[in-house]
């Protein structure tokens, strides 16, 4: 037996009639007004091959895939010497010329919890939501970081926050003091978020590959085996995020929607000596899905930008990742690195968007604009397409 979550479509309270159990697409809503792409469940259950293939069969179930262990975009300490510019990030990306500041926009950030009584999120209603068992709150430290970069207020004069006029923040805890979860605790908090009303949705994890392959040979089978099967729940996480993102496809011909934005990853490694030992990895899930907006991350050199050596490859955006200054657990300031810190600089500038355009704008018109305004022409030297993607994300002025 193994463990699987399942994506179960329920119908909405107090409708009659049968399901309508074709895939959830905006088509399908508009003609079907009884149906709630939000009225999905995520269960989880042990479960025997044959049992695998009879839930399979079920049209109830939108999606059947086995739990992966995921894990956060492990960031990287600051570069030896390097002198932090605290308001870099933020004027790379305009926030700073920007007449928004996220007013009237939610946001969620999916990661390890934050510390809500920290300066920087004094006066913002912390909607907090534990997926892991452990209890609110961070013991890690890196969700507390990215939610500073997305809407964090000044701290003692210095300025974090990208949307530091956002008030209201739905904080979903899908990864331990560890930095470790669960596919299913994504897959729940994904499904909170929109049905909380977060216009955009930002998350700095990914799954985790070589842990499934981990757990697999420790459970007994020889390593060829677990890395296959390990690629065959690789996939079928694939699926299932892209038919999560499908849901809220569905919900933005109805409603606002949310834009997902994720990081990533850090595995590759330009510039490395020598050179035939460096290599580039592209994007990984839940980056990787169709329709979440994946975020690289960039360096700032006296010449321009710099795409970040550790930043994955097939990014939609980029944004800044590297020395970024934000809040620490228990108080005060603390550098990361990592695309882990460029996802919150574009969630942020998504927020700034969302208020430029309007809150009740759907999601299509706002991801429009967020990636028409992207900018390429701001790096000291031409960078490969593939690194950058449309460029770095910009505010609307």
């Amino acid at each position: 037996m193994r463990e699987y979550s399942l994506l179960r479509r329920t119908r909405r309270a107090g409708t009659r009639g049968p399901l309508d159990l074709t895939t959830f697409t905006a088509a399908t809503t508009a003609a079907n007004p009884d149906l709630d792409p939000f009225e999905i469940v995520v269960e989880r259950a042990q479960l025997t091959e044959q049992e695998v293939v009879d839930v399979a069969a079920d049209p109830s179930v939108a999606a059947l895939t086995p739990t992966m262990p995921t894990r956060l975009v492990e960031p990287l300490a600051m570069q030896p010497g390097a002198a932090v510019n605290a308001a870099w990030g933020i004027s790379a990306v305009r926030a700073d010329t920007s007449p928004f500041d996220g007013s009237g926009v939610t946001v969620a950030v999916l990661d390890t919890g934050i510390d809500g009584g920290h300066a920087a999120f004094a006066g913002v209603n912390l909607i907090e939501k534990d997926f892991t068992g452990t209890g609110n709150g961070d013991g890690h430290g890196h969700g507390t970081h990215c939610a500073g970069t997305v809407f964090g207020r000044d701290v003692a004069g210095t300025r974090i926050g990208v949307a530091r006029g956002v008030a209201r923040a739905l904080i979903g805890k899908v990864l331990d003091a560890t930095g470790g979860g669960r596919s299913d605790w994504i897959q729940d908090a994904v499904l909170w978020a929109g049905r909380e009303g977060a216009h955009v949705i930002s998350m700095s994890i990914g799954l985790d590959f070589p842990g499934t392959v981990a757990e697999l040979v420790a459970s007994g089978l020889p390593v060829v085996a677990a890395t296959s099967i390990a690629l065959e729940h690789y996939r079928a996480n694939v699926r299932a995020f892209d038919a999560l993102v499908g849901l809220f496809r569905a919900r933005a011909a109805m409603e606002s929607g949310s834009i997902l934005v994720a990081a990533s990853g850090n595995e590759s490694r330009r510039g490395v000596a020598p050179p035939s030992l460096g290599y580039r990895v592209a994007a990984s899930l839940p980056a990787a899905a169709t329709g979440v907006i994946a975020v690289g991350a960039v360096a700032h050199q006296a010449a321009g930008l710099v795409i970040a050596p550790f930043s994955n490859s097939y990014p939609q955006i980029c944004a800044p990742g590297v020395d970024v200054l934000s809040a620490k657990p228990g108080g005060g300031l603390v550098a990361m690195s990592g695309t882990s810190m460029a996802t919150p600089h574009a969630a942020g500038v998504a927020a700034l968007w969302w208020q430029r355009l309007g809150t009740n704008s759907r999601e299509p018109l706002v991801t429009a604009n967020l990636l028409a305004s992207s900018r390429a022409g701001v790096f000291a030297s031409p960078p490969d397409p593939a690194d950058i993607g449309v460029g770095v994300i910009t505010a609307p002025q």
